[in-house]
């Protein structure tokens, strides 16, 4: 018996049998040597004992459509926009109602604080709005009195234009007929009387409207100040000019009824950290807590610099995590994501690499800031419905790459085939030829047969334990 050669030991050792057969009997019997039936041209016998003691397994053929990949790794990482700072508005005591990681929703109450600054700005509206209100009032009451002064000195413009008419009349009397000394002088005091009463209505008129004049400017300024002090409230309680000025049916508002500062979620998220306990007095700008959107992801890594001719910004972008990354089909276990391809300003000359993003339309659930993730830049594409096997069925001999496809006629069979091959995404590869849809290809043990099934052998037989046998070591 010959000696195997160190090709046919290796391919004993990767356990894979295609044929059983028996040990040649003792020379001394009467049966002659045991002859093994050749298979027919291009086939390999796999018996259901020798598949189920190697491990065979089979892929079906599908269709589906295959785009060419580039393969960039990163990790994700929190938006700007995902992050909510909320430090304190107001010195003050405070008490907090939300622990780290609990899940709050906008409008939520996250802390509260007692504040006396905060009642000190209540004041200062409280005196605004009474000085608001007396001004208006007087505004409102100083019109009627300014009608009556302008009635009044017209009242007394007529009274003396009258004495005018009558001083006049008396003088012309006299030098026509002489005498009417005494009326005449009598209707010139009238006349100087009438005339002072005049002068003193226009200034107590003129007055008032210096008042009406003196009252619109500060009530202009006190509201000025009362809508600039509100704003200041915006600020400190987050709240909108509306709410702050909602009034309840007691008629108060309710920067009125509010007793102590409250600090409420401005969107949805998780509580990353609480810096401070309950009933700590902290001052102004203090941090307190950060509630981030975790779902508020892009994917950021590096590229290659000699893979810039195959990006382009806005291309489509698959994110897997890298286990579904792999070549094994069945390893995807994680629901991908989905964006648009985002190229840096600038590019690192050292390591010839380029900064890439990722701005997701589709985030995936298992996405978290810091997690690794593989992005798929989609480089080209096959047909939608190309028939496609797992790129763990080819196998590289020299320069051949060839897979094995099951015998449809006979399932205990299969041949060796060269690969006609299309685009590939790393996972699964376009076969052009050679197969249709419904047959099936070895995935686990494809190795094996390549070895058993090279242009080297001159023939031969795996037993079912997995030894190789050339065909003359039974001769």
């Amino acid at each position: 018996m010959t000696v195997p050669t160190p090709r046919l030991l290796l391919a004993a050792a990767v356990a894979l049998a295609l044929s059983a057969c028996t040990k040649p009997k003792p020379a001394a019997a009467s049966q002659g040597p045991e002859m093994h039936a050749e298979p027919a041209a291009g086939l390999i016998a796999i018996p259901d004992a020798v598949r189920k003691n190697l491990g065979i397994e089979f892929h079906t053929v599908g269709r589906q459509r295959v785009a060419g990949t580039l393969r960039v790794p990163g990790h994700f990482e929190l938006l700007p926009q995902a992050r909510s700072d909320h430090r304190m508005p107001l010195a003050g005591r405070i008490t907090v109602h939300v622990a780290p990681l609990a899940p709050v929703a906008p409008g939520d109450l996250l802390f509260s604080i007692d504040s006396p600054e905060w009642r000190r700005t209540q004041h200062e509206l409280a005196e605004l709005r009474a000085a608001l209100e007396v001004g208006e009032t007087r505004l409102r009451t100083l019109e009627p009195l300014l009608i009556a002064h302008e009635e009044h000195e017209r009242s007394l413009e007529e009274a003396c234009r009258v004495l005018d008419a009558r001083v006049g009349e008396l003088e012309r009397m006299r030098e026509a007929v002489g005498g009417q000394a005494a009326e005449l002088a009598a209707a010139r005091v009238q006349f100087a009387q009438m005339r002072a009463e005049r002068t003193e209505a226009a200034e107590k008129h003129t007055e008032a409207m210096a008042l009406r004049a003196e009252l619109t400017t500060r009530i202009a300024a006190d509201r000025e100040r009362h809508r600039l002090l509100l704003a200041t409230a915006q600020s400190q309680l987050g709240l909108s000019l509306e709410d702050l000025l909602a009034v309840d049916s007691r008629g108060l508002a309710h920067w009125q009824r509010l007793d102590v500062v409250e600090v409420r979620a401005s969107a949805a998220g998780v509580v990353q950290s609480v810096e401070c306990g309950n009933g700590a007095w902290l001052d102004t700008g203090a941090h307190v807590l950060e509630v981030i959107a975790p779902d508020r992801v892009r994917f950021v890594g590096k590229a290659l610099q000699s893979d810039l001719p195959r990006l382009a910004a806005g291309q489509a972008v698959r994110l897997v995590a890298p286990s579904a990354a792999s070549a094994n089909p069945g390893a995807n276990r994680l629901p991908a994501g989905h964006g648009a391809l985002q190229l840096g300003a600038l590019a690192d000359a050292v390591q010839r690499t380029l900064p890439i993003a990722v701005s997701l339309t589709e985030v995936p659930a298992w996405a978290r800031h810091g997690i690794a993730a593989v992005a798929e830049v989609e480089t080209e594409a096959s047909a939608p419905n190309a028939l496609v096997i797992p790129l763990a069925a080819i196998q590289q001999q020299g320069l051949d790459r060839i897979f094995f496809l099951r015998n449809p006629r006979n399932p205990d069979e299969v041949m060796r085939v060269d690969a006609d091959l299309g685009t590939s995404d790393g996972r699964w590869v376009e076969v052009k030829s050679g197969i249709t849809d419904g047959d099936e290809v070895v995935v686990a043990g494809a190795y094996a047969l390549m070895l058993a099934s090279g242009p080297q052998q001159k023939g031969g037989h795996f037993h079912a334990d997995g030894t190789w046998h050339a065909d003359d070591d039974h001769q």
